[in-house]
């Protein structure tokens, strides 16, 4: 059966108590990982790509999956350049089950998001618009780092600015987003139920048609991207 998808399990029953602790970490400590050389050559297609039609005001679908979502996007927001991110070959290549004509201020990209998030804000590009769709939960409570608030990147997701939307069908995840969000940009930002009109990504309806409670955090934040060397 298709609406069959099991909430998620979790030993916690709140927001981690570690949480505040690993992101005043990453806050005062550099992220020095190197950066991939096909994840910089993926960036720098794209960037070209984004720049050859008119450089509108950018959009990230961070971790779009199969890329319904970045053509909805692009559909909502026509006066925009949407570019979806997806480190899955697989995904990328699946049917997105789209109807219609396909919006052309889009662009799908395979990379590691960690390498792209960092390439975007050290190449001093702003965005207008910044979602998390649905990411993985990593809801085992040895895994908080994991989640996307918990990583070492997260400093750079909130540094590039733009509305911020983070969505989920776990509660505690939105939650520690929105603690984590706050924690950096000193900004309230609430953690609130969602039920979309139109479901945008393939989650996003199953987990409505399985009877899901979904939740999300959205706030708006000033770009703290460094100018291009």
């Amino acid at each position: 059966m298709y609406a069959n998808s099991s909430p998620v399990s979790s030993g916690q029953t709140g927001p981690h108590e570690q949480l505040s602790a690993l992101v005043a970490r990453h806050a005062h400590h550099a992220f020095r990982q190197p950066v991939a050389r096909h994840n910089r050559a993926a960036f720098d297609d794209s960037i070209a790509q984004w720049r050859a039609r008119g450089a509108l005001p950018l959009i990230l679908d961070a971790g779009c999956g199969v890329g319904l979502s970045t053509l909805h996007l692009a559909t909502r927001f026509p006066d925009h350049f949407v570019i979806g991110v997806d480190q899955s070959a697989d995904r990328s290549l699946r049917n997105t089950h789209w109807d219609g004509p396909l919006p052309e201020n889009h662009l799908r990209v395979r990379a590691n998001l960690v390498d792209y998030w960092r390439l975007l804000l050290d190449s001093g590009i702003p965005l207008s618009r910044h979602y998390l769709l649905y990411p993985n939960p990593w809801p085992k409570i040895g895994h908080v780092a994991r989640r996307w608030h918990g990583h070492a990147v997260f400093p750079a997701i909130v540094a590039l600015g733009g509305a911020l939307e983070c969505r989920s069908n776990w509660r505690i995840y939105v939650e520690e987003f929105a603690a984590a969000l706050t924690q950096l940009s000193g900004q309230p930002a609430p953690c609130e139920a969602y039920a979309p009109a139109t479901p945008i990504t393939p989650f996003e309806r199953k987990y409505l048609d399985s009877g899901h409670a979904l939740w999300r955090c959205r706030i708006g934040l000033p770009s703290r991207a460094a100018a291009p060397a």
